[in-house]
């Protein structure tokens, strides 16, 4: 099938929007909003205002307002930013642990031994984009220790953390071969290795999304995580039936920082952007309905 659709100015984009059922009280306002922000970025928030037509037109519910897609847009865009500071605590914290647990049993250049890591390909996979991430590094601590050292030729674990991606990061992780290299590092947050190891695995899929300023509020997941059976007080905070929501992702993000960081603000910031917004649907984000009950969320954890 070609494509046919001819480019529509700012102009014809308010009136086609208008010709669908959307109020525009502002034109110049709305005008403003269209000039930088994408027409097509902005659909991915006005699509739950739509309705279904027997023409399978796009059609707008009974007094749907250009504000209301603006709002939601608004409401995502503050929602990735505590979506982001609590990813960057956690994987700060990830990288840290990491390191100290593989110095301290196998040395400084602990990654550089094949024998600790389960999967050979995936191991020079790892290593050559880690590679790759230290010829593009230009990191004071790196460029130190290429004057100072030439052997071992590559950094020290410690430095090397900080340089990886997240990503990679996660697949080090995974790819360890003992379970108890694994534990040690999973025993810090009390949780089991395999939630550990999937719930990083999902958590960069969120980041990279964050990262590209990317719809989140309602998005369905293509990474899923693995809901933790332990901490016994926390399995209630979860919601199984909501897989490929952003729920459980919050979900466990809160728990990891109140447990790094007792008496930590950020579930109650979450909780009050959410319940301070009555254009957001939570049960579109995954949570449950007695969610605000539950002790994490009402900071009495």
């Amino acid at each position: 099938m070609k494509y046919y659709k001819p480019p529509l100015t700012i102009e014809q984009q308010i009136d086609l929007l208008i010709s669908r059922g959307m109020s525009v009280s502002d034109r110049d306002r709305a005008t403003r909003y269209l000039s930088h922000i994408n027409y097509y970025r902005l659909r991915a928030y006005w699509l739950p205002l739509e309705e279904s037509t027997e023409q399978g037109n796009h059609h707008f519910k009974s007094g749907t307002a250009f504000e209301d897609a603006l709002t939601l847009y608004i409401f995502d865009r503050k929602f990735r930013l505590l979506v982001l500071e609590a990813i960057e605590r956690v994987e700060v914290s990830f990288r840290t642990r990491f390191a100290n647990e593989l110095a301290t049993k196998y040395g400084s250049h602990a990654y550089l031994s094949p024998d600790i890591f389960r999967s050979a390909y995936t191991y020079q996979q790892c290593l050559s984009s880690l590679q790759e991430e230290l010829n593009r590094s230009r990191e004071t601590f790196i460029e130190h220790y290429r004057r100072k050292y030439t052997d071992p030729e590559l950094p020290p674990i410690w430095a090397i953390c900080e340089i990886m991606s997240f990503g990679q990061l996660s697949k080090w992780y995974q790819n360890l071969k003992f379970r108890r290299d694994r534990k040690a590092l999973a025993d810090v947050y009390l949780l089991d290795e395999t939630v550990l190891g999937s719930f990083m695995h999902h958590l960069t899929h969120v980041r990279n999304i964050v990262a590209h300023h990317s719809r989140l509020w309602n998005r369905s997941m293509t990474i899923t995580m693995s809901i933790p059976l332990r901490p016994v007080e926390i399995n209630g905070y979860f919601n199984a039936s909501a897989g490929r929501k952003i729920y459980n992702t919050l979900a466990m993000l809160g728990y990891l920082l109140t447990l790094m960081s007792p008496g930590s603000t950020w579930p109650e910031r979450v909780k009050q952007l959410i319940a301070g917004n009555v254009l957001i649907d939570s049960a579109a984000m995954g949570f449950p309905a007695d969610w605000q009950d539950l002790a994490l969320w009402k900071g009495n954890q």
